[in-house]
C-alpha cells in the first residue's frame, strides 16, 4: 500500500441541547448540556497550509473557528435534531475540506460518535471492568504468565445508520447490550470463563465480538484497552494492536514565516502511537507482544526524549507529519508489522502516517 498522511485536530465547546426524537421519558429529551469535543482527520493537499509543516496548527485553527459558532449555544436553534452524529456532520460541512477521513464528536468522556468517509456514523461507548488473568502459553519467565490483573476498558462501536431510525441507535442500546458481559467480567478471573482460557487482548476482543454481534448486528468493532498505553481493535476479521509512548522534546519550525511563534524554540509533550497489523498466533493468542514493541522502539525513544527534534539528522522539518515519516524510516526492519504511526504534539492534534491495508479512519 502507498503511504498516506492524515492530519488530525481536536477542539472543545460548551453547549446545551434537547433531542426530541428519542423515546418519551428518555433523559436526553429535556434541555441539558455537555462539554463537547470535536475532532477531524483529513488528508490535506500539498500547499494547503501557509507554509510546509504548518498543517497541524492551521487545521486546529480552522476547527477552533468552526466549533466556535457552537460554543455556549442552544444547539436546537442550529439543528432540528442536534444528536452527536448530526453535530459531527454539521462540523464536517462547515470545515469544507477536500478529503475528510472522519469527524468525531464526543459528548461525554465515555461516549461519542465517529462519522467516516462513507458517511456512516459509528456510535461508541466506553466501559470498564476490573479482572485478573494470566497468559498460559507465553514462554517461561514472561511476566504475563504470572497471575495478575488490569482495569480493562472496552469501547463498543456500532454503525448508527444501520439502525434504520431517524434518531438512530442511542448509547443506551450499547449500555443494555454490554450489561450481561459486565456482570460476567467484572471482579472475575478471565481464565475461568469458557472461551477465555487464554485471555489475551486479541482473544478477549474476539470473545466480546462473538457474544454481542448476533444481537447487535450494527456492531462495527470492539476495542480492548488492557492498559492505558496498549490495546487491540477487532472488527470481526482483522486484529490491530497499538502501543503508546510519550516523550518530551524541544523544536523550532524554521520554515514558519517571520513573526510566527513556531519559529521560536519551544516544546511539546508528545504522544506517539505505533499501530501493528498481523495475523493471530494460534498458540500464543496474540498478534505481537506489547513488550516486544516497546523494546524494539527503545533505541529510537532515546533519540527523541529530552532532545531537540529539529536537530535530528536527515529531518527536513520537525512538524508531526515529517517526524512520523522520519520515524518510519528509522524503524524500518525493527517492526515489520508496523503500518501506522500517530504523533500528537498536543492532545488530539498531530498527524497519522498510514501505509497498511486497513482504513486510516479506524479509531486511534
Amino acid at each position: 500500500m502507498s503511504e498516506r498522511c492524515f492530519h488530525v485536530a481536536a477542539s472543545g465547546f460548551e453547549a446545551a441541547r434537547r433531542i426530541a426524537t428519542l423515546p418519551p421519558g428518555h433523559r436526553a429529551r429535556g434541555l441539558h448540556g455537555h462539554s463537547f469535543r470535536a475532532s477531524v482527520c483529513a488528508e490535506l493537499p500539498v500547499g494547503w497550509a501557509a507554509f510546509p509543516g504548518g498543517e497541524t496548527g492551521q487545521l486546529g485553527a480552522a476547527l477552533d473557528d468552526c466549533v466556535g459558532a457552537l460554543d455556549y449555544q442552544d444547539l436546537n436553534e442550529l439543528l432540528a435534531v442536534p444528536s452527536d452524529a448530526h453535530l459531527a456532520r454539521w462540523v464536517r460541512e462547515r470545515l469544507a475540506l477536500v478529503d475528510i477521513a472522519s469527524v468525531g464528536l464526543r459528548s461525554a468522556p465515555d461516549q461519542g460518535v465517529v462519522v467516516d468517509r462513507a458517511d456512516h456514523a459509528h456510535l461508541w461507548r466506553r466501559f470498564r471492568f476490573e479482572a485478573a488473568h494470566r497468559l498460559p502459553n507465553v514462554p517461561q519467565g514472561h511476566p504475563c504468565g504470572r497471575m495478575h490483573g488490569h482495569g480493562f476498558e472496552i469501547i463498543l462501536h456500532a454503525d448508527q445508520d444501520l439502525d434504520g431510525e431517524d434518531s438512530g441507535m442511542d448509547h443506551d442500546r450499547l449500555i443494555a447490550s454490554w450489561a450481561p458481559l459486565q456482570g460476567a467480567l467484572h471482579h472475575a478471573c478471565l481464565n475461568d470463563l469458557p472461551g477465555l482460557e487464554n485471555p489475551t487482548s486479541e482473544l478477549l476482543a474476539h470473545w466480546i465480538w462473538s457474544r454481542l454481534k448476533p444481537e447487535l448486528s450494527a456492531l462495527s468493532w470492539v476495542t480492548v484497552y488492557e492498559t492505558a498505553t496498549a490495546g487491540c481493535h477487532y472488527d470481526g476479521q482483522h486484529y490491530r494492536i497499538w502501543k503508546e509512548q510519550r516523550f518530551e522534546s524541544a523544536l523550532r519550525l524554521a520554515q514558519a514565516p517571520e513573526g510566527d511563534a513556531r519559529r521560536r524554540l519551544h516544546g511539546h509533550s508528545y504522544l506517539l502511537r505505533l499501530h501493528l497489523n498481523a495475523p493471530l498466533d494460534a498458540v500464543l493468542g496474540w498478534t505481537v507482544d506489547y513488550g516486544d514493541v516497546k523494546q524494539a522502539f527503545k533505541p529510537l525513544y532515546r533519540r527523541l526524549d529530552h532532545h531537540r527534534l529539529d536537530e535530528l539528522p536527515h529531518l527536513s522539518s520537525a512538524d508531526p507529519a515529517s517526524l512520523a515519516r522520519w520515524m518510519r524510516e528509522a524503524m524500518a526492519g525493527m517492526l515489520p508489522q508496523l503500518d501506522r504511526i500517530d504523533l500528537h504534539e498536543t492532545p488530539g492534534c498531530g498527524a497519522a502516517l498510514c501505509w497498511g491495508a486497513l482504513e486510516a479512519a479506524l479509531p486511534a
